[in-house]
Protein backbone atom coordinates (compact mmCIF):
# COMPACT_ATOMS: atom_id res chain seq x y z
CA UNK A 1 0.00 0.00 0.00
CA UNK A 2 2.92 2.39 0.43
CA UNK A 3 5.88 0.91 -1.47
CA UNK A 4 5.42 2.24 -4.99
CA UNK A 5 8.85 1.01 -6.13
CA UNK A 6 7.72 -2.58 -5.55
CA UNK A 7 4.34 -1.87 -7.10
CA UNK A 8 6.00 -0.42 -10.19
CA UNK A 9 8.07 -3.61 -10.52
CA UNK A 10 4.91 -5.69 -10.10
CA UNK A 11 3.21 -3.52 -12.72
CA UNK A 12 5.99 -4.23 -15.21
CA UNK A 13 5.86 -7.97 -14.54
CA UNK A 14 2.06 -7.97 -14.87
CA UNK A 15 2.22 -6.15 -18.22
CA UNK A 16 4.90 -8.51 -19.51
CA UNK A 17 2.78 -11.48 -18.41
CA UNK A 18 -0.39 -9.92 -19.86
CA UNK A 19 -2.05 -10.30 -16.47
CA UNK A 20 -4.45 -7.43 -17.04
CA UNK A 21 -6.38 -7.92 -13.81
CA UNK A 22 -3.18 -7.48 -11.82
CA UNK A 23 -2.18 -4.55 -14.06
CA UNK A 24 -5.41 -2.78 -13.10
CA UNK A 25 -4.91 -3.60 -9.42
CA UNK A 26 -1.35 -2.28 -9.21
CA UNK A 27 -1.82 0.67 -11.59
CA UNK A 28 -4.88 1.93 -9.72
CA UNK A 29 -2.97 1.68 -6.43
CA UNK A 30 -0.08 3.75 -7.83
CA UNK A 31 -2.50 6.37 -9.22
CA UNK A 32 -4.36 6.71 -5.90
CA UNK A 33 -1.08 6.99 -3.97
CA UNK A 34 0.21 9.66 -6.36
CA UNK A 35 -3.08 11.55 -6.04
CA UNK A 36 -2.67 11.38 -2.25
CA UNK A 37 0.74 13.05 -2.48
CA UNK A 38 -0.73 15.64 -4.88
CA UNK A 39 -3.69 16.33 -2.59
CA UNK A 40 -1.51 16.41 0.53
CA UNK A 41 0.75 19.07 -0.97
CA UNK A 42 -2.22 21.25 -1.94
CA UNK A 43 -3.72 20.85 1.52
CA UNK A 44 -0.38 21.66 3.14
CA UNK A 45 -0.34 24.93 1.20
CA UNK A 46 -3.98 25.59 2.08
CA UNK A 47 -3.67 25.00 5.83
CA UNK A 48 -0.26 26.65 6.23
CA UNK A 49 1.00 26.38 9.80
CA UNK A 50 -1.99 24.18 10.69
CA UNK A 51 -1.07 21.56 8.10
CA UNK A 52 0.46 19.06 10.53
CA UNK A 53 -2.70 18.76 12.62
CA UNK A 54 -5.05 19.01 9.63
CA UNK A 55 -3.33 16.35 7.53
CA UNK A 56 -3.08 13.97 10.49
CA UNK A 57 -6.82 14.33 11.13
CA UNK A 58 -7.58 13.62 7.46
CA UNK A 59 -5.22 10.65 7.51
CA UNK A 60 -6.93 9.21 10.61
CA UNK A 61 -10.33 9.57 8.93
CA UNK A 62 -9.14 7.87 5.73
CA UNK A 63 -7.61 4.96 7.63
CA UNK A 64 -10.89 4.43 9.43
CA UNK A 65 -12.89 4.83 6.21
CA UNK A 66 -11.06 1.87 4.69
CA UNK A 67 -12.85 -0.42 7.14
CA UNK A 68 -16.26 0.86 6.02
CA UNK A 69 -15.70 0.67 2.26
CA UNK A 70 -16.94 -2.32 0.22
CA UNK A 71 -14.18 -4.69 -0.76
CA UNK A 72 -14.65 -4.29 -4.49
CA UNK A 73 -12.94 -6.71 -6.86
CA UNK A 74 -9.42 -8.08 -7.09
CA UNK A 75 -8.63 -5.66 -9.92
CA UNK A 76 -10.13 -2.70 -8.05
CA UNK A 77 -9.85 -3.21 -4.26
CA UNK A 78 -12.07 -0.32 -3.17
CA UNK A 79 -11.49 -0.87 0.56
CA UNK A 80 -7.75 -0.32 0.09
CA UNK A 81 -8.01 2.99 -1.76
CA UNK A 82 -8.73 5.26 1.25
CA UNK A 83 -5.73 3.75 3.05
CA UNK A 84 -3.48 4.14 0.01
CA UNK A 85 -4.71 7.72 -0.34
CA UNK A 86 -3.87 8.37 3.33
CA UNK A 87 -0.36 6.97 2.89
CA UNK A 88 0.26 9.13 -0.18
CA UNK A 89 -1.06 12.19 1.63
CA UNK A 90 1.15 11.41 4.62
CA UNK A 91 4.28 12.23 2.64
CA UNK A 92 3.32 15.92 2.66
CA UNK A 93 3.03 16.06 6.45
CA UNK A 94 6.68 16.49 7.45
CA UNK A 95 9.53 18.25 5.69
CA UNK A 96 13.08 19.33 6.40
CA UNK A 97 14.34 22.89 6.76
CA UNK A 98 14.63 23.21 2.98
CA UNK A 99 10.97 22.38 2.40
CA UNK A 100 11.71 18.87 1.09
CA UNK A 101 9.31 16.09 2.06
CA UNK A 102 10.65 13.54 4.52
CA UNK A 103 10.30 9.90 3.48
CA UNK A 104 7.50 8.66 5.73
CA UNK A 105 6.14 5.68 3.80
CA UNK A 106 9.20 4.30 2.00
CA UNK A 107 12.48 3.24 3.51
CA UNK A 108 14.76 3.70 0.48
CA UNK A 109 14.74 7.50 0.75
CA UNK A 110 15.57 7.40 4.45
CA UNK A 111 18.43 4.92 3.96
CA UNK A 112 19.90 6.85 1.01
CA UNK A 113 19.71 10.18 2.85
CA UNK A 114 21.28 8.60 5.93
CA UNK A 115 24.18 7.29 3.83
CA UNK A 116 24.73 10.58 2.01
CA UNK A 117 24.31 12.39 5.32
CA UNK A 118 27.14 10.35 6.85
CA UNK A 119 29.40 11.41 3.98
CA UNK A 120 28.39 15.06 4.41
CA UNK A 121 28.97 14.70 8.15
CA UNK A 122 32.59 13.75 7.41
CA UNK A 123 32.84 16.67 4.97
CA UNK A 124 31.42 19.08 7.54
CA UNK A 125 28.43 19.98 5.36
CA UNK A 126 25.69 17.83 6.90
CA UNK A 127 22.13 19.22 6.95
CA UNK A 128 20.27 19.25 10.24
CA UNK A 129 17.60 16.97 8.74
CA UNK A 130 20.23 14.19 8.61
CA UNK A 131 19.55 13.26 12.22
CA UNK A 132 15.93 12.33 11.53
CA UNK A 133 16.73 9.66 8.91
CA UNK A 134 17.74 6.83 11.27
CA UNK A 135 14.67 7.34 13.52
CA UNK A 136 12.47 7.33 10.39
CA UNK A 137 13.87 3.96 9.36
CA UNK A 138 13.51 2.62 12.90
CA UNK A 139 9.94 3.90 13.10
CA UNK A 140 8.93 2.33 9.79
CA UNK A 141 10.59 -0.99 10.71
CA UNK A 142 9.05 -1.18 14.17
CA UNK A 143 5.68 -0.14 12.68
CA UNK A 144 5.92 -3.03 10.21
CA UNK A 145 6.54 -5.49 13.04
CA UNK A 146 3.76 -4.07 15.20
CA UNK A 147 1.39 -3.87 12.24
CA UNK A 148 2.06 -7.51 11.40
CA UNK A 149 1.34 -8.59 14.97
CA UNK A 150 -1.89 -6.57 15.09
CA UNK A 151 -3.01 -7.89 11.70
CA UNK A 152 -2.45 -11.49 12.78
CA UNK A 153 -4.49 -10.92 15.93
CA UNK A 154 -7.23 -8.53 14.76
CA UNK A 155 -7.32 -8.83 10.97
CA UNK A 156 -8.62 -5.79 9.08
CA UNK A 157 -9.60 -4.12 12.36
CA UNK A 158 -5.88 -3.55 12.99
CA UNK A 159 -6.23 -0.36 10.90
CA UNK A 160 -8.06 1.19 13.84
CA UNK A 161 -4.74 1.34 15.72
CA UNK A 162 -2.89 3.64 13.24
CA UNK A 163 -6.10 5.63 12.79
CA UNK A 164 -6.31 6.25 16.53
CA UNK A 165 -2.59 7.01 16.71
CA UNK A 166 -2.87 9.54 13.86
CA UNK A 167 -5.81 11.20 15.63
CA UNK A 168 -3.81 11.39 18.87
CA UNK A 169 -0.82 12.90 17.06
CA UNK A 170 -3.18 15.39 15.39
CA UNK A 171 -4.34 16.50 18.83
CA UNK A 172 -0.72 16.88 19.99
CA UNK A 173 0.13 18.85 16.83
CA UNK A 174 -2.88 21.09 17.36
CA UNK A 175 -1.82 21.86 20.94
CA UNK A 176 1.78 22.54 19.83
CA UNK A 177 0.61 24.78 16.99
CA UNK A 178 -1.48 26.85 19.41
CA UNK A 179 1.20 26.92 22.12
CA UNK A 180 4.22 27.48 19.86
CA UNK A 181 3.14 29.25 16.65
CA UNK A 182 5.92 29.27 14.07
CA UNK A 183 7.91 26.64 15.95
CA UNK A 184 9.92 24.11 13.88
CA UNK A 185 8.38 21.45 16.15
CA UNK A 186 5.23 21.86 14.08
CA UNK A 187 4.71 23.23 10.58
CA UNK A 188 6.58 26.48 11.11
CA UNK A 189 6.59 28.87 8.16
CA UNK A 190 8.35 26.72 5.56
CA UNK A 191 7.13 26.47 1.94
CA UNK A 192 4.75 23.80 0.71
CA UNK A 193 6.51 20.40 0.52
CA UNK A 194 9.10 20.08 -2.28
CA UNK A 195 8.51 23.64 -3.51
CA UNK A 196 11.30 25.62 -5.16
CA UNK A 197 13.82 27.12 -2.68
CA UNK A 198 12.56 30.64 -3.45
CA UNK A 199 8.90 29.76 -2.75
CA UNK A 200 7.24 31.91 -0.13
CA UNK A 201 6.28 30.32 3.20
CA UNK A 202 2.67 29.21 2.91
CA UNK A 203 1.83 29.99 6.55
CA UNK A 204 2.05 33.74 5.84
CA UNK A 205 -0.62 33.50 3.15
CA UNK A 206 -3.02 31.61 5.41
CA UNK A 207 -2.52 33.63 8.58
CA UNK A 208 -2.82 36.99 6.84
Amino acid sequence: MSFMSGNTTRFGVAVASQDWENVARVASTIIVFCFGAFLGTLLAALFGRWRLAALLIIEAALLGLGLLMPWGSYAYPLHAYPIVLALGLQNAILQDEGGRSLALTYVTGAVVRFGTGLANLMLGTVASSFWIQAPLWAGLSSGAVLGGILQIRYGESAFLFPAALAALLALVALVLTLAKPGSPLVAGISPAPDAAPHAKPVARHVSA
